[in-house]
């Protein structure tokens, strides 16, 4: 029998849930969030939509991932998490900036009324 999707799928679900978790629950919130504040409402989001690009986002990602070589394995997977979440982040704010179908239409709006 074949395995369906979400089976062949499953590892990346677990890495994804895992980015979900650090940012909404962990080192992301903890750092970063203030009590109730969307992800979107962030500076992790906030920066790139002000300098109209997501090239900061980007950066961080990269910068994280360069770090998570040279940390203990536990260390190098929450950076590498991190970085996960910074792409997302960047997905976001370009979604935003080219008026493209975002996860969020929130975001396309908060753009729009620039």
């Amino acid at each position: 029998m074949k395995p369906t999707a979400p089976d062949l799928y499953a590892s990346l679900r677990r890495v994804l849930d895992q980015a979900y978790e650090q940012a909404s629950a962990g080192k992301g919130n903890e750092r970063h969030a203030n009590p109730d504040e969307r992800f979107e409402d962030q500076p992790i989001i906030q920066i790139g939509l002000n300098l109209g690009s997501n090239h900061f986002e980007i950066g961080q990602a990269v910068k994280k991932a360069i770090e998570s070589a040279r940390l203990p394995p536990d260390r190098a997977v929450a950076e590498l998490l991190g970085a996960i979440n910074y792409l997302a982040a960047a997905v976001l704010v370009r979604s935003a900036l080219v008026c493209e179908p975002a996860p969020d239409p929130r975001l396309r709006e908060r753009e729009r009324a620039r």
